[in-house]
């Protein structure tokens, strides 16, 4: 079988992640490196996205990829460009604060499915409302979520950490310390508690949303929930940082 996992460039540890649990599930493994215009607010979002295309290489082969494919814009929009409608929940959180952002992800998920006809796709779990949106376009490609892969202090890998300052990394670590700490509470409103106090200790985090919801369509969570997950986002330097942690033992 053919392994796909898309990516916009600037790997890290949490690629080479994605990458390894591909190999260990086929020998044909493709690494698509494409920065989307259409899932960008604006210009100067894309032009801050960094780009390390040497390093790209040399990260996703170590991990075991077979191919990297770097298509320019024409390969992936030859023509006028069809943008698909996300699911509902692409209207939620993520989606609110980025009118647009998921139909875009959805637009080129789909494009890159159709050339590349890949059996199986592998995204990371640390853009869970991304990976359930996918999920909900029900591709006969299967789609493998893996789990979000953390530095030493919690802070999820992401391309865009690389943007922080130094205060601004410590900053970062809060929530990764909310959701943590709020994981194990023995109810809804404590978890949101422990979450809302966590984040207000640090006034570096311009929190965007830190809420509890269902894992399987993002409406609020509440104590029967069987899958709860945290989800946070906000900015730090600027830099917009999203998070998630399942809640519960």
């Amino acid at each position: 079988m053919s392994v796909l996992i898309p990516t916009m460039g600037a790997l890290h540890k949490g690629h080479q992640a994605l990458i390894k649990r591909a190999r260990s599930m086929s020998k044909e493994v493709v690494v698509s490196i494409f920065i989307n215009p259409l899932q960008f607010e604006n210009k100067d979002e894309i032009a801050k996205y960094p780009r390390s295309p040497e390093r790209d290489i040399q990260l996703a082969t170590l991990a075991g990829a077979t191919e990297i494919w770097m298509p320019d814009y024409e390969e992936i929009y030859p023509c006028e460009i069809k943008k698909l409608k996300a699911s509902a929940m692409a209207d939620l959180y993520e989606g609110a604060s980025r009118p647009g952002h998921f139909d875009g992800v959805v637009t080129v998920v789909n494009r890159l499915f159709e050339i590349v006809k890949p059996e199986a796709a592998i995204f990371g779990e640390k853009d869970f409302q991304q990976l359930q949106i996918i999920h909900a376009m029900k591709s006969a490609v299967e789609i493998i979520g893996v789990p979000t892969v953390r530095a030493y202090d919690g802070l999820a890998l992401s391309s865009r950490n690389v943007r922080l300052s130094e205060h601004g990394r410590i900053s970062a670590n809060v929530i990764y310390r909310a959701m943590a700490a709020a994981r194990l509470a023995p109810t809804i409103a404590i978890a949101q508690e422990i979450i809302d106090t966590t984040i207000s200790t640090d006034t570096g985090f311009e929190c965007d949303y830190a809420v509890i919801v269902n894992e399987e369509d993002f409406s609020l969570a509440t104590d029967s929930t069987k899958h709860k997950r945290a989800i946070i986002a906000g900015w730090i330097d600027g830099v917009r940082l999203i998070d998630n942690m399942r809640m519960g033992a």
